[in-house]
């Protein structure tokens, strides 16, 4: 079952299901969710690999970062490029709760798609997923802007804790890991 803005906003209240959410969507959500805000952007360097137990993902760079007592400032996402982004919110999964991320409609219909996963019962952090532009052209979105709409959907029956080393909102491995 998805939880409608209601059982949502009440959750938001109690148990900071998501922090920093905007007041848009705190009074005028759309839908069964919350649309999340671009927070930051990191480019990948040099390599990495995915092993059976090991992994070390590529390096990152943070290049822009969201300011909400900032004016409005744009990012270029370039043709053929893929970043890093994290949501300006963090959310905080119950065991009784996963959610799944969408992208909103603008992203694609100007080049630029989401590639992302769902989130674990457990999970505590900000979001992060990829974004590349496959159009021809660069698209200029403002740090901030809503970005991807997440959906919260009831377990019924047991469940496991997130136990991931992605917890808290890690963009990038610090070097090589053995994986949970």
């Amino acid at each position: 079952m998805i939880l409608g803005v209601d059982k949502l906003l009440e959750r938001v209240e109690k148990e900071k299901l998501v922090e920093n959410l905007c007041e848009r969507e705190r009074t005028n959500p759309e839908g069964t969710g919350f649309d999340l805000r671009l927070g930051e952007i990191h480019e990948l360097e040099g390599g990495g690999f995915l092993g059976l137990e090991n992994r070390d993902t590529p390096k990152t760079t943070k290049i822009a970062e969201f300011n909400p007592d900032q004016d409005e400032t744009f990012f270029e996402f370039l043709p053929g490029k893929y970043y890093l982004i994290t949501t300006a919110e963090s959310v905080n999964l119950p065991l009784d709760l996963t959610a799944f991320i969408v992208s909103r409609t603008t992203l694609f219909r100007s080049g630029l798609a989401l590639f992302n996963g769902a989130v674990s019962p457990g999970y505590c952090g900000k979001l992060s997923f990829a974004l590349c532009n496959l159009g021809g052209s660069p698209i200029k979105v403002a740090l901030g802007a809503r970005i991807v709409h997440i959906t919260f959907h009831e377990v019924n029956g047991k469940t496991n804790i997130y136990r991931g080393q992605w917890q808290g909102g890690r963009v990038s491995t610090e070097g090589e890991e053995k994986q949970v």
